[in-house]
């Protein structure tokens, strides 16, 4: 999609530098796809502690018994 932006030349530059990239376009497309990754990933960061994920490791186990148990009886090897 063409946009006409009105960007700093100098940080356009640093971008098209930074980023390693062949063209402006593809520059300033890299810097938004990491800026919103960053952003993402903070997000996700001031978010700890406040997500409750329940614990199903015990119930995990005895299921994982049951399928051995059951493997067991059948003759089969359960690894």
């Amino acid at each position: 999609m063409r946009t006409t932006l009105d960007i700093d030349s100098r940080l356009l530059d640093r971008v098209v530098n930074a980023t390693g990239e062949s063209s402006k376009s593809k520059a300033v497309n890299v810097a938004l796809k990491e800026f919103i990754r960053r952003k993402y990933a903070q997000e996700l960061i001031d978010s700890w502690g406040r997500i409750v994920v329940d614990d199903f490791s015990e119930e995990a186990a005895k299921l994982d018994e049951r399928r051995r148990s059951f493997l067991d009886s059948i003759g089969k090897d359960p690894s």
